[in-house]
């Protein structure tokens, strides 16, 4: 398992109160030894205006999940926190309703960078966008 911190998915839910996790109506939903899942509506928070999933909401999704499990892989919570420094999103089908899952495996936990793989899937579990997140690990400010 790669989680250094227990993952509590009520907790993380309340976290996203008065954020753009919020806004875009984005759940954590699941998690397993080596992956973060969360859930996005296809509606009108996240549509383009031709009615499809805005590659935009794909790709706040996947920096969204990716940027939370990194948060679970650190020794010491306090003392690191994570920051987004690359995305890219390959989106492959469009999605005019129902939700679309995101999936994020690490391909690289480092001490100073994590890399992150996402896959977004529609709800009849077709892959959506393919997506590869880099995250700078870095101290707590003082």
């Amino acid at each position: 398992m790669i989680w250094k911190t227990p993952i509590d998915l009520a907790v993380l839910n309340a976290s996203r109160k008065n954020t753009l996790i919020e806004h875009l109506g984005i759940e954590l939903c699941g998690y397993g030894d080596d992956y973060l899942q969360a859930k996005m509506p296809v509606d009108h928070r996240t549509v383009q205006p031709f009615g499809l999933l805005h590659g935009g909401a794909s790709a706040a999704l996947a920096e969204s999940v990716g940027s939370m499990a990194s948060l679970f892989t650190f020794e010491e919570p306090g003392k690191q926190y994570a920051v987004g420094i690359e995305l890219n999103a390959s989106h492959l089908r469009g999605v005019s309703s129902g939700y679309v899952v995101a999936t994020a495996k690490p391909a690289r936990l480092g001490r100073k960078i994590h890399v992150w793989n996402i896959e977004i899937h529609d709800d009849q579990g077709r892959l959506v966008c393919v997506s590869r997140l880099t995250m700078a690990i870095v101290a707590e400010p003082e």
